[in-house]
């Protein structure tokens, strides 16, 4: 399955949009999801080191669907990306936070590939409130 990594400045932010969409994806066989968030130190930014483990902790080779909140976490994926640390498949998806890593995660559960779990989350964007 695709491993999803959800990459935001807050620790806090990353562990429940992960738990969040975990619980709205059970029912049958997981995707992996590891949170990436905050710094090493436990304050509010982004650890590229932390983002490698979690990439790494979900990777089962079918590739793995990173999302990041806010700008500096976006720009840290893109940098780890160009400099070929993540693990191969590796892929930044351009979608809404929680939204997005709720597509993922129940797109990737039900073993779709990389291509689909991104368009899957990409799709949250048109998702209407009003």
């Amino acid at each position: 399955m695709v491993g999803i990594v959800l990459v935001s400045h807050s620790a806090q932010v990353a562990q429940s949009v992960a738990e969040l969409a975990r619980g709205l994806a059970a029912g049958g066989a997981l995707a992996p999801v590891a949170a990436a968030g905050g710094t090493a130190a436990g304050g509010l930014g982004t650890s590229a080191e932390g983002i490698v483990a979690a990439a790494r902790e979900v990777d089962g080779g079918a590739g793995v669907a990173l999302l990041a909140d806010l700008g500096s976490s976006v720009l840290t994926v893109k940098a780890l990306l160009l400099e070929e640390e993540l693990p191969p498949g590796s892929q930044l998806v351009d979608a809404p936070f929680v939204e997005g890593a709720v597509a993922a995660v129940v797109a990737a559960s039900a073993g779709a590939p990389l291509a689909a779990v991104a368009s899957a989350a990409a799709e949250a964007y048109a998702y209407r409130k009003a």
